[in-house]
């Protein structure tokens, strides 16, 4: 389960920055998480739970973003948001396409007090 070490790299990055802003508490956590990114959401949420206690973020809301998955088609040039497990321009139905968003995740906001 590697979202345990995402959570603890994301926990090390919340106290970096309140560090920064000189806040004692952060009171909300805010993850983009794509669907291609090999993140599982409830193991994540399940693992920040266990892992925020006795930290900076312990009275944190974690709120996550599900990204889905966007593509550039090369022969429509036009993007598009996938739908299930359709890989391919739901147009022109071509593979020559390019992935714009939905394979990573990372930190969008912190709020602090």
């Amino acid at each position: 389960m590697h979202e345990y070490s995402i959570v603890t790299s994301l926990l090390d990055l919340c106290e970096e920055n309140a560090k920064k802003e000189s806040a004692e508490k952060i009171t909300k956590v805010e993850v983009k998480i794509g669907k291609l990114s090999g993140v599982e959401p409830d193991l994540l949420q399940t693992a920040f739970d266990t892992f925020k206690e006795k930290t900076i973020c312990e009275e944190a809301e974690f709120v996550m973003h599900i990204q889905d998955v966007v593509i550039y088609c090369n022969v429509c040039k036009k993007e598009f948001t996938l739908k299930e497990n359709e890989f391919s321009c739901p147009t022109c139905k071509s593979y020559d396409i390019e992935t714009v968003d939905g394979e990573d995740m990372y930190l969008m906001r912190l709020e602090m007090e």
